[in-house]
């Protein structure tokens, strides 16, 4: 999903796209169907700080027009690869950054910090921590420097699909491999709910004609419903629970009458 100009309006409480200068969008709904989309940025110059916390978002390229941007807020996202911080680089104002949490942080803290310290050296703040003066020097030895921005993709009907991608890489997953990443990665978020985790014969419901590209967002819009509840206080859990029960119901009544 895309996130629209009447829905930046809307949240930002402005007549017009300049007239925006703080965005919150943090765990916004409109970006459970992934990969969102954030090019709505492009049209906004003078925004100063962006929440976009907990949500799809992979694609940083349109925050590289944000050029009053002073605060980024990115926390668990999708963004894969650290390149992407090539869009941030030539953000003159940018101090404050949060984007742990991501796949792009890798298993290794400390290269990670170094390098977003290596390419945006005018940060105060990283991930909540302020950065020191001894970690900009330290960052210009370990850090990676960022010279290309990451291989653009491809997004059609919100299956992302390589440009140029190798033979090995457009081999197409089996129907096996995808549901038992699919399953691992629901059980492993259930477990951190403290939640039972899903035998493979109920997880396994998908009609032999549902594609891959199909497969996948349902997945995703489950993980990240998952995810959010997390976010989500006792009165929240309880609508949330009266909606998924009303869903139900009209899912079994449509069973009946098709039956």
């Amino acid at each position: 999903m895309r996130l629209t100009r009447a829905a930046v309006l809307a949240r930002a409480k402005a007549a017009a796209l300049d007239g925006v200068r703080r965005l919150n969008c943090c765990a916004n709904l409109l970006f459970l169907s992934l990969p969102a989309q954030i090019s709505i940025c492009r049209d906004l110059p003078n925004i100063e700080v962006i929440t976009f916390s907990v949500n799809g978002i992979s694609d940083l390229e349109p925050l590289n027009r944000c050029q009053n941007l002073s605060e980024l807020y990115l926390r668990k996202n999708n963004i894969a690869s650290l390149n992407e911080l090539f869009y941030l680089k030539n953000l003159p104002r940018l101090r404050v950054l949060w984007l742990s949490e991501n796949p792009c942080c890798g298993s290794d803290p400390h290269h990670y910090r170094m390098t977003v310290l290596r390419n945006l050296p005018s940060l105060q703040k990283l991930d909540n921590q302020a950065v020191t003066e001894e970690e900009l020097s330290q960052a210009l030895v370990d850090g990676e420097e960022i010279t290309a921005p990451p291989a653009r993709r491809n997004v059609e009907n919100g299956c992302p699909e390589s440009i140029e991608s190798s033979a090995a890489e457009s081999t197409t997953e089996t129907e096996s491999e995808l549901l038992n990443f699919s399953l691992e990665e629901t059980n492993k978020i259930r477990e951190e709910l403290g939640m039972k985790p899903v035998p493979r014969d109920k997880f396994s419901s998908f009609s032999p004609q549902e594609t891959d590209c199909n497969r996948k967002r349902r997945n995703n819009v489950l993980n990240a419903i998952l995810l959010l509840m997390k976010e989500l206080d006792a009165e929240s859990l309880e609508i949330v629970q009266q909606t998924v029960g009303r869903r139900l119901q009209a899912l079994q009544k449509k069973e009946l009458q098709e039956e």
